[in-house]
């Protein structure tokens, strides 16, 4: 495993507060971050999928950045999620975060044109050459549509800026071999199988339920490094029905976002459009597994406040994401 870890151990998969139209909630951005940095996050990945990244404008993404750096004031590190799947659009977006201060780059896998192995390769290849920073593969072919290849991973790790793969593709035997046969650190893209991540290797996750909850995942990963599988496996128990509260009935940003305005932790849980909040039996779902929740560090849901009505549906921003 590579000696330096540029990224962190506990990563945020960061919403991105709105107001209750659809524009970035500036003061709630700076909010959030600095609440999930102080319950010990020491990552952040800015405009990736749990941050809206497909309906935010590349002026927001860069400056959810800048945002970011400035709270972060070197207490964590601010990773640029996001990307496209136009090699030139992400090679120009991840330049752009570089100047903007970012820490380190998560490229996903080309969505939607379903390219070969070889344009897989070729895409993160020419992305990484860019910039000097270090960078993350994003593997998550249910989003996707493609997987990337254990070969491809193979050929990837050679190149000097790529240094780490999040896994959300659930394939552990592949992990162990990557693992095995390249210095690639591996973070969990999956809440569920933090734990399981971590015990065969993992260098740390980057998870959507670390928004309202980054103390738990803290505790499970030092726990982890220090070799106490007991104090890590309580730790993963106790985050059970909180993980399937916030991953299991609508995308991970709604419900988080349905989540943190319910604790009054952002000022709105709005979504921009396609997403939409959750409907009424969704919200009761969230609700009903919420009630199960026990003994979570930093969250207290005796003063839970759901709102639906300020839940409902999606927002039109005035100015128009980037889709491509």
């Amino acid at each position: 495993m590579s000696a330096v870890n540029p990224f962190g151990q506990v990563l945020v998969a960061l919403v991105t507060p709105m107001t209750a139209d659809g524009e970035v909630a500036w003061d709630d951005v700076e909010k959030h971050i600095d609440d999930v940095i102080s319950a010990g996050a020491d990552g952040i990945v800015v405009t990736g999928t749990t941050g809206e990244t497909s309906t935010l404008t590349d002026a927001e993404k860069l400056r959810l950045v800048e945002v970011g750096k400035d709270v972060a004031a070197g207490r964590a590190k601010i990773i640029t999620g996001g990307g496209s799947n136009e090699t030139a659009h992400a090679i120009e977006l991840y330049k752009a975060s570089e100047k903007a201060g970012a820490d380190g780059i998560m490229i996903v896998t080309p969505y939607y044109n379903k390219p070969t192995q070889a344009g897989i390769l070729t895409h993160f290849r020419l992305v990484a050459d860019a910039t000097d920073l270090p960078v993350i593969l994003y593997d998550i072919p249910g989003r996707t549509g493609v997987p990337i290849a254990y070969e491809t991973i193979l050929r990837l790790a050679k190149h000097p800026n790529i240094l780490a793969v999040k896994d959300a593709k659930g394939d552990f035997s592949q992990v162990s071999r990557v693992l095995n046969q390249t210095d690639l650190m591996y973070f969990s893209g999956d809440d569920a199988n933090v734990l399981p991540h971590l015990s065969i290797g993992a260098t740390g996750l980057i998870g959507v339920t670390a928004n309202i909850a980054p103390a738990p995942y803290r505790a499970i990963v030092d726990a982890v490094n220090r070799g106490d599988l007991a104090a890590a496996t309580a730790e993963h128990r106790r985050l059970e029905p909180l993980v399937r509260a916030a991953m299991t009935h609508v995308p991970g940003t709604v419900a988080s976002k349905y989540i943190l305005h319910g604790l009054g932790r952002i000022g709105s849980p709005r979504v921009r459009l396609p997403l939409v909040g959750p409907e009424e039996w969704e919200a009761a779902l969230i609700e009903d597994e919420l009630d199960l929740v026990q003994g979570v560090p930093g969250v207290d849901f005796h003063n839970f406040r759901p709102d639906r009505n300020a839940a409902a549906g999606g927002a039109l921003p005035k100015v128009a994401g980037t889709t491509r």
